[in-house]
């Protein structure tokens, strides 16, 4: 591990984009403690309190962003609902469909319109959360908003709007002049900065003796045995055996080698518990700003923990993970990758048998993905509902920090193989690594 840290330091490209990621996430967690003007910040760090619930989830993920109240309040949640959007629609729509097989041309065509939708997307949220805070106040009677009216609400709108598109911005610039993914690495950014406030919540639940003691060593090893099974399964492969034919070029032969396809267990990674999880903060969300009687039931019914906002859940992340396969996983073109290059699968025709097959492959590894996920999500309901354990342990949260910090790990080893070097890890390395 150390030899993999001095060899990335050894890097200057490498070092450049380390450094700039950090400075990135630097600059996003400054913006955090920036307060929204016209807010009374004590009084929605005591509303927020009190909420409780699905609202944790929405401050873990906005880094604390949301009980400060800050100006990125909004998070990046907006950006990834717009990318659902489009995701959704490039199957129906024929033009973004075609704009999808263009290349990159129609990607950037693409992201240009979701960039447009998270600021339409940014603009709505930012006006009903600027109305409803108007009419909410603190558990001690304290109004949250110091001056309401149409000047505060379209300050707020406009505010929160920019704060979102600051943070897109920071994440495409981590994208393309960082490491990793930046819009996942926000999101990373933002849970590990709960995680102390996390652990001191766990020590005062002991203190106050709302949590026994002897659940702490349990906890411990329950995170540790839950983060040692994510990671086995995020590695984890179903490698297909791949024999490409001889053939003569000139003088020379080619070809005959065996080499195998690798097909990830959890191909969709962490963007199924992402999209679902900001779907399902939406109706209490809604709940929460408007104050009407048929909102409000359906918000109390759809609850966090409870029984349908679980079953939904589920719904969601199964559907995701089967949606994101087949978007970005076609078998069809695989199949014909191989027959163009001489390659096929030993025992399987080439051609559209190859194709059944491997759509077959996939839809097992799927099956028992969309399994491991919902498990792995609704770990903290059953934490919470059954022994009042903070959910910072489990869940979304630490399937989020574990798949994106393999995935970064696993560009910087990419670089640094690029130049010749051993890479990052020299034991224990990913497996599909040769």
């Amino acid at each position: 591990m150390q030899a993999g840290v001095r060899s990335a330091a050894n890097i200057p490209e490498l070092r450049r984009r380390i450094f700039f990621t950090l400075a990135m996430l630097a600059v996003y967690r400054a913006g955090v403690q920036v307060p929204t003007p016209g807010i009374n910040g004590e009084a929605i760090t005591d509303f927020f309190a009190q909420v409780g619930g699905l609202f944790d989830m929405f401050n873990m993920f906005s880094g604390g962003a949301l009980e400060n109240f800050s100006i990125f309040a909004l998070g990046i949640m907006p950006y990834i609902s717009a990318s659902i959007i489009f995701q959704l629609l490039t199957v129906v729509v024929p033009h973004l469909e075609a704009l999808k097989k263009e290349g990159e041309s129609g990607r950037q065509k693409i992201t240009q319109y979701t960039r447009y939708a998270t600021i339409g997307l940014a603009m709505v949220q930012g006006m009903f959360i600027s109305i409803g805070l108007e009419g909410m106040s603190a558990p001690g009677g304290a109004p949250i908003v110091i001056d309401p009216g149409w000047g505060f609400r379209l300050m707020t709108m406009l505010t929160l709007t920019c704060g979102t598109a600051f943070i897109m911005w920071l994440g495409e610039q981590m994208t393309e002049r960082g490491i990793g993914n930046g819009i996942s690495l926000i999101i990373f950014a933002g849970i590990v900065a709960s995680m102390p406030a996390a652990l001191a919540n766990t020590f005062r639940m002991v203190g106050t003796g709302e949590l026994a003691l002897i659940f702490i060593p349990l906890l411990l090893i329950l995170v540790l045995g839950v983060t040692g099974f994510i990671v086995f399964v995020e590695t984890a492969q179903r490698r297909v055996p791949v024999q490409y034919a001889k053939r003569m070029v000139g003088r020379k032969m080619y070809g005959g080698q065996q080499s195998h396809l690798p097909l990830k267990v959890n191909m969709a990674g962490v963007i199924p518990a992402i999209f679902a999880s900001s779907i399902m903060m939406f109706p209490e969300t809604v709940g929460n700003f408007i104050q009407i009687d048929w909102v409000q039931r359906m918000s109390a019914a759809m609850a966090w923990g409870s029984l349908p906002h679980t079953v939904i859940f589920v719904a969601f992340l199964i559907f995701f993970c089967f949606f994101y396969v087949a978007v970005t996983f076609n078998p069809v073109d695989v199949s014909e990758n191989l027959k163009r290059n001489g390659g096929f699968i030993p025992g399987v025709r080439p051609g559209k048998k190859t194709a059944d097959f491997l759509d077959k492959v996939i839809t097992r590894l799927t099956v028992v993905g969309a399994i491991y996920i919902s498990a792995i999500c609704v770990l903290p309901t059953v934490l919470i509902s059954e022994f009042n354990v903070p959910f910072y342990f489990g869940g979304t949260a630490l399937l989020i920090v574990v798949g994106v910090s393999i995935d970064t790990i696993g560009q910087i080893e990419s670089h640094t193989m690029m130049r010749n070097y051993d890479g990052f890890l020299k034991q224990g390395r990913f497996k599909g690594r040769r």
